[in-house]
């Protein structure tokens, strides 16, 4: 793969890990903006080398089990994060409220830490996934949707089906056992202990 000259430590994810399913939610218009966002030019993974190789692990050990990973979001550059700040002050559009925000006002996003002004993804080594079933290529039930802002989100959410919890366990235990930390509002979302770059906000674009 490889297509632009990426900063020293990144990688392009599916150069070390060919079948890593990604689903670049930002790239497309199914996303809670509902349009592309800002510097997503290209629906490739980047993430930091420590990062990928993380992954590998995880996805090596999955297979075993007929399962993988689909990735949502790695990498995002600062123009994406300025992108949401915008979309979130402009309180009229509200287009895709009721399948990825019905219980939260707009203007709350920011309060409520659903949005904000930087994220630890500008970083390189916060990525959003899930795990699916390589049988059928479906992705395993969670319980709420990818992106849903509310508290079906939160890794702790008791009003799911066992089902559905032993799924975010599985997601929880692989991602903590190989060097993840979680995030407790969003099952997706984990950062890798070891950060390459802790305090730098990147703004390549994704091509």
């Amino acid at each position: 793969m490889g297509f632009a000259q990426l900063p020293k430590g990144f990688v392009y994810a599916n150069d070390i890990i060919p079948d890593l399913v990604v689903d670049l939610r930002y790239y497309s218009s199914n996303n809670f903006v509902g349009k592309p966002i800002d510097g997503y030019n290209n629906k490739c993974l980047i993430l930091t080398k420590n990062t990928t190789s993380a992954l590998k692990v995880i996805q090596d050990e999955l297979r075993k089990k007929n399962l993988g990973l689909k990735v949502y979001d790695g990498y995002r550059p600062q123009r994406a994060v300025n992108h949401f700040i915008s979309w979130a002050r402009d309180l009229n559009d509200t287009i895709n409220k009721s399948r990825f925000y019905p219980d939260v006002d707009k203007k709350n996003l920011f309060k409520e830490e659903y949005i904000a002004s930087r994220s630890g993804h500008t970083k390189g080594s916060t990525v959003d996934l899930t795990i699916m079933n390589l049988d059928t290529m479906e992705d395993l039930d969670m319980g709420s949707n990818y992106d849903f802002f509310g508290m079906q989100s939160w890794v702790d959410y008791e009003d799911i089906t066992n089902e559905q919890k032993a799924n975010r366990q599985l997601l929880q235990d692989v991602m903590l056992k190989n060097g993840f930390r979680n995030y407790p509002k969003e099952w997706w979302h984990f950062t890798q202990r070891s950060e390459l770059f802790p305090d730098t906000y990147f703004d390549f674009p994704i091509e």
